[in-house]
């Protein structure tokens, strides 16, 4: 099992390119199943996610060619199989949008219960719920979420989410696209991922309004066919390296980005000290002001607030930042399992249920320690990056699934930092 070493201390300056949004690109490869027409995709981040996504639509029966590293050219005309299987989707959750387009399409999907970080138990009850007042059967056999439309094509109806849902709102958006009437997703969620898919959903020839208002409409069509589209930027990509700019004392122009995607968290990192520079409408310089990082509170809540993707490296920051902060997490009930390996280095941080209080400014010094999830990977790698001495991250398989050449990137830009294997030789940067 590969871990990261990182000598922190050192400022990190230079340029770094986002890549594109993992949570707009795996839903946008499960709406390839909605057409036997060619789909090609641009800007597919190459993260372990999306490489575990493309096995799934090949095992379906779909050809998937990359004739381009981020570019994937997906057929499905030629499905045969109609279920997802345990081995995939125990590694990743997003496997569960092969449900909403199966459904829709071929009138039976069979989707394994899902599985990715453990950082909660993200049912997925309102998505079974949903296919349900589409007019489809569902039912658990096995682990297994066995759904069928039994008159052969789903029924439009209204959806009321009584949580916000981002894959949820997806997996509708995808499966009414094909169903007969018109859909109403109320409680819909905002993200920017769910513009994007609804964009290439348009594209395909699908009849959707309001993607992005809690209020979706949908209006059902006979068939969807071919189309070309461009994955946005990744905002939580974007969002990680403000901070590594920040809790560095270094300074960065991050490009290929789309501020407008992450208002909330620039309004919030500007507060705490983090000058942040719009250069252009993908170009943003980032460096701390003169006057240091202050405290200050968040709670992270669905988009267009603070996003519960960034409250771990939030966290990283604050450790460094002047004063006390109260971070209230209301998304994921076990997400605050980072805290206690940032304490190990140092960090003053007390949990209270779903509430963690940090008190800073604290001198981080370098320790082993365990990465429990994607973005708790990301935060342990930014307190490394401005800790005394030699930090060693394990488990980064979860940083994998999400961050793209995350090694390479970092080092671009002045980190010390190098991938290692079990026995201590130096694997590939990648």
């Amino acid at each position: 099992m590969d871990k990261f070493l990182i000598r922190g201390g050192n400022p990190l300056k230079g340029t770094i390119e986002i890549g594109g949004a993992k949570n707009s690109a795996l839903p946008c490869l499960a709406a390839t199943l909605l057409t036997a027409e060619t789909v090609t995709l641009h800007n597919v981040p190459y993260v372990k996610d999306l490489i575990t996504q493309r096995r799934l639509l090949e095992d379906l029966g779909a050809t998937v060619l990359t004739p381009e590293l981020r570019t994937h050219r997906v057929t499905a005309a030629n499905i045969d199989t109609f279920e997802a299987p345990y081995e995939l989707v125990k590694t990743m959750r997003a496997s569960v949008l092969a449900l909403g387009p199966l459904l829709a399409r071929f009138g039976k999907a069979k989707v394994s219960l899902p599985g990715g970080c453990a950082i909660g138990t993200r049912p997925i009850d309102l998505h079974l719920m949903a296919f349900e007042r589409l007019g489809a059967t569902v039912s658990l056999e096995s682990g297994d979420v066995v759904a069928r439309a039994p008159k052969g094509r789903l029924e439009g109806s209204q959806i009321d989410f009584e949580k916000v849902t981002v894959t949820g709102t997806e997996n509708v958006m995808m499966a009414a696209s094909l169903a007969r009437g018109r859909t109403i997703i109320r409680n819909a969620a905002m993200e920017p991922e769910i513009e994007d898919l609804a964009e290439l959903l348009k594209k395909m020839g699908a009849q959707i309004s309001g993607a992005g208002t809690p209020e979706i409409e949908i209006i059902g069509v006979d068939e969807l066919g071919g189309a070309e589209h461009t994955i946005i930027p990744d905002r939580i990509e974007t969002g990680t390296f403000i901070v590594a700019a920040a809790i560095t004392g270094g300074e960065l122009e991050i490009a290929h980005c789309r501020p407008d995607h992450l208002a909330a968290v620039i309004s919030k990192l500007s507060d705490v000290g983090v000058e942040i520079e719009k250069k252009n409408d993908s170009t943003l310089k980032v460096r701390v002001s003169g006057n240091g990082l202050k405290a200050a509170d968040v709670i992270t809540e669905p988009h267009p607030k603070f996003p519960t993707d960034m409250q771990a490296q939030y966290m990283a920051l604050m450790t460094r930042s002047e004063g006390t902060s109260k971070i209230v997490e209301t998304i994921f009930e076990n997400r605050f399992m980072h805290a206690s390996e940032m304490i190990r280095m140092g960090a003053d941080i007390h949990i209270n249920g779903n509430t963690a209080i940090v008190r800073g400014p604290r001198k981080l010094t370098g320790a082993p320690v365990i990465a429990s999830d994607l973005r708790a990977s990301a935060s342990l790698v930014l307190a490394a990056l401005c800790a005394e001495g030699e930090t060693l991250i394990d488990r980064v398989y979860h940083i994998d699934r999400g961050y793209e050449r995350i090694v390479r990137k970092l080092r671009s830009i002045g980190a010390d930092i190098e991938r290692v294997t079990e026995d201590s030789a130096v694997a590939e940067a990648v």
